[in-house]
């Protein structure tokens, strides 16, 4: 199958971990070990490279029986994993695979609606754990913490809103030089192919509204819920992207593997449709972005997982290795691929 998917010149990709069923958030651990987040599965797994060859060899099960913990994330030695409804720790990780700890309960007030409860978590630059609440619906009027990014102060336990105004983002990313957060955002269903497009975001500004659900894709009413609204009274997106494409995880490349005009590019991953009458997505894209924060180009980078009207595999989250080259997640196809580039 890999050899269906398209790479510029010079780009390829194989298999870095098999048999991980339902693959969502990646990240990594000390001495590269890569932990794994599912959503449907309720498995948090630990897969490890062992011989150097670049593809993993033993996949270790670190939890089972969670509530969707989609969403993982690495800090000195822990482990975090988020399910819908609360934050976990596994301490000292790296050194217990063969028998991890039970987990501390770091934050346990989050909703437990499953509806767009599944999370992407990650830390900022100013140390703080962010996590995305979405909207319990596919439109309705919300209220905090429905609808936010917020970010969780782990040394007092205190939770602040960073943005709102966000049906469901299940990724997020913050640029190197500014520092400044970008996000995703699904835009609503129902709404026809090409209504609403979704979102790449930038947030300037702490507590920004982006819209929803008032208004989708910046310049879409709701019909419903827009009425009497104004188009300006809320930030427009970075970027319009493909109605239903189901944009997750950016990651900007900050590697020197790829070539040097890849540095600083936003990659995102489009999950793809699932309620479109021809299905878009399944792909991962490529931004160009000034220094102003302006978007440039929006590009193919990676491409295949869709053939015709039939798609083998889904594309979820991107983590760099230390050597430059792209992890991929695949939910769909249970794998983990790796894309490198070789000069």
């Amino acid at each position: 199958m890999l050899n269906r998917i398209k790479l510029p010149d010079g780009f390829s990709i194989s298999v870095y971990a098999s048999d991980v069923p339902n693959a969502r958030q990646l990240t990594l651990g000390h001495n590269g070990i890569l932990y794994i987040g599912t959503r449907s599965a309720g498995v948090v797994y630990a897969v490890v490279d062992i011989d150097g060859d670049y593809r993993a060899d033993r996949t270790y099960t670190i939890a089972s029986g969670l509530y969707m913990p989609s969403g993982v994330a690495y800090r000195n030695g822990t482990l975090y994993v988020a399910e819908v409804n609360r934050i976990l720790a596994f301490d000292g990780i790296d050194q217990r695979l063969d028998s991890p700890p039970a987990p501390r309960i770091v934050f346990d007030r989050l909703p437990r609606e499953s509806h767009h409860g599944w999370k992407f978590i990650d830390f900022g630059p100013d140390g703080k754990l962010y996590i995305p609440i979405g909207a319990p619906c596919n439109v309705c009027e919300i209220e905090d913490p429905y609808g936010t990014i917020q970010r969780l102060d782990l040394h007092d336990g205190t939770m602040e809103v960073v943005a709102r105004g966000i049906r469901n983002s299940v990724g997020f990313a913050w640029e190197p030089k500014t520092q400044e957060l970008w996000f995703t955002d699904n835009g609503r269903d129902w709404m026809g192919d090409d209504v609403p497009a979704g979102e790449l975001n930038h947030v300037t500004r702490i507590g920004q509204h982006f819209g929803f659900p008032f208004v989708h894709g910046g310049n879409v009413v709701d019909p419903e819920y827009g009425a009497g609204v104004r188009l300006d009274a809320f930030v427009k997106p970075a970027l319009r992207l493909g109605a239903h494409v189901a944009p997750l995880t950016p990651l900007f490349y900050s590697g020197q593997q790829f070539p040097e005009e890849f540095l600083g590019s936003l990659l995102i991953a489009e999950h793809g449709s699932w309620n479109r009458s021809r299905k878009s997505g399944y792909r991962i894209m490529r931004a160009q972005i000034n220094d102003a924060g302006e978007v440039l180009r929006y590009e193919v980078f990676a491409a295949g997982w869709l053939v015709g009207e039939a798609h083998w595999g889904r594309p979820v989250d991107l983590e760099q290795m230390a050597d430059g080259s792209l992890l991929v997640s695949d939910d769909h196809a249970g794998v983990v691929y790796r894309i490198t580039y070789e000069r």
